[in-house]
């Protein structure tokens, strides 16, 4: 008697072969960039140990009447702010410049060579800073020197994640794919800070080590099992555009190779899968020209500024306002990348169901911004409210960062205009990730500046970025609008602009 298929092996067979190579690509680029991101969380939470209160230590061990005798040089200073803010810059505006580059390497390297090798190097210099610690380093330069080539490798991650990904998923339901995809960023956030946290107060040279290995490790998996193009291992590549069936057609036939019988009419023809032409890989020229790419670009400049304020400075801030210690900080800090990932799927499922990618952004942004003021006001007066705020505003800041850096990029690089090139993916998410990381690099610095003359100038420098982020979209929202009012997208996809 022949006995019912196993619940396992019935779940095995339930999904295609497609789907299972989908699926394996979508958590090894998750776990990919959740290392990169886990990488560069410690330094915030390190910040408070570097820079302590030192009268309120037991001071049995010292000797001295030194008031910073418990801090670590160079940053046992008065402008130790000022000192830390220059770290994050040397990181950040060495990830912002790179990021312009790496994306032309990206086109034209291997990824899973180009990811592996930028991996490894990231996990190396992620651990020389923890090494400070151990060979007794109080040299600013080191810490910066370390920062400034970190920030470089770093910018393998995220043109080679998004380009992957954009190779192997088609437009359908691509910002509530990407929304729960990119949740990556706020996870390796949240791991970055507990791991960190676990040294933190005892050997904080392991918080970065730690992270450096794990990277490391990850870097060869990725080396192991990454598939770049769907062709390689025989999958169906995707369908990049909702258009016209003749745009269509011309997009399929540029990946696939040639094929009469769709000329025909004839919907399951199989086609040759040999391309009739290798595309060429885009300049920077003409991926600035490709409709959206400026307005999303200088958008995100603004949004990831906020963004990466919180992501460095977020610890500190609730250490100096809410008086906790430094890892009961950086344990709260973890709500804000919660709400990340909460944010980046909520917008991403909207401007699916509303074909709206900027409107969603400008909503997100213009609600965050009294929220930022509030937060300031009234949201370390207690644990219950410090909770509340801290996930409102990390979704409702991270939101509009998530849908941009991922499936607006993703949106742009497989653009109609290019009919089909793929090669475009790469350059155009370094154009806008790297002009966001403008911002990135520009927000600690200011906040490093601006703190000093107290916590709500930053707040309203924060508030001012989202407003002028609203202000760039404000064309975009214009046709979004306008494209509801004087026609229907026939396939209920992203309104292309």
């Amino acid at each position: 008697m022949r006995t019912s298929l196993a619940p396992g092996i019935w779940l095995l067979r339930a999904f295609s072969r497609d789907s299972w190579y989908r699926g394996l690509i979508l958590l090894l680029t998750f776990l990919i960039y959740t290392c990169y991101h886990m990488s560069r969380k410690p330094i915030s939470i390190v910040k408070s140990q570097l820079h302590r209160n030192c009268s309120q230590l037991e001071n049995s061990n010292n000797d001295t009447n030194s008031t910073t005798w418990c801090n670590w040089a160079p940053f046992d200073q008065d402008n130790y702010k000022e000192l830390l803010g220059g770290v994050d810059d040397a990181f950040l505006v060495a990830y912002a410049v790179g990021m312009f580059i790496s994306g032309i390497f990206g086109e034209r390297l291997p990824l899973r060579y180009y990811l592996f090798g930028g991996m490894l190097l990231s996990g190396i210099f992620t651990s020389l800073f923890g090494l400070g610690y151990y060979w007794n380093i109080h040299q600013l330069w080191y810490y910066v020197l370390v920062q400034i080539f970190n920030g470089l490798v770093q910018t393998t991650g995220w043109p080679s994640v998004v380009t992957c990904v954009g190779n192997w998923f088609g437009k359908g339901k691509r910002g509530f794919i990407m929304g729960i995809w990119n949740s990556h960023t706020s996870v390796g956030n949240i791991l970055g800070s507990l791991i960190a946290g676990i040294w933190v107060d005892s050997a904080w040279g392991l918080s970065f080590i730690v992270p450096g290995i794990i990277i490391g490790v990850m870097g060869l998996i990725s080396f192991l099992f990454l598939i770049e193009y769907p062709e390689d291992v025989d999958c169906t590549p995707p369908q990049h555009h909702n258009g016209p069936v003749e745009d269509l057609g011309a997009s399929v036939d540029s990946v696939v190779g040639h094929c009469p019988e769709r000329e025909s009419g004839t919907e399951h023809a199989e086609c040759s899968k040999e391309p009739t032409e290798k595309p060429e890989a885009i300049s920077f020229l003409g991926a600035l020209r490709i409709p959206g790419v400026v307005e999303f670009s200088l958008c995100l400049l603004f949004a990831k500024l906020v963004s990466y304020t919180f992501l460095f400075w977020l610890p500190l801030y609730i250490v100096n306002v809410a008086h906790f210690g430094p890892k009961e900080a950086g344990d709260l800090s973890t709500l804000f990348d919660v709400g990340g990932i909460i944010g980046g799927i909520l917008a991403g499922i909207i401007s699916d169901y509303i074909s709206g990618r900027a409107i969603t952004c400008c909503v997100m942004l213009i609600v965050a911004a009294p929220l930022l003021f509030l937060y300031n006001y009234v949201g370390q007066n207690g644990i219950g409210s410090s909770v509340v705020m801290l996930i409102i505003c990390g979704a409702l800041v991270n939101g509009p960062y998530a849908l941009i850096t991922t499936a607006v990029s993703a949106d742009l690089g497989t653009h109609k205009s290019l009919r089909g090139n793929s090669k475009a993916l790469s350059t155009v998410t370094a154009i806008i990730d790297g002009t966001g990381s403008i911002g990135a690099a520009l927000g600690p610095l200011l906040a490093g500046l601006i703190s000093p003359t107290g916590w709500n100038n930053v707040f309203y420098m924060l508030i001012s970025a989202d407003v002028l982020a609203c202000v760039f979209l404000s064309r975009l929202v214009y046709k979004e609008i306008q494209a509801w009012r004087g026609c229907v997208n026939r396939n209920g996809g992203y309104k292309e602009i």
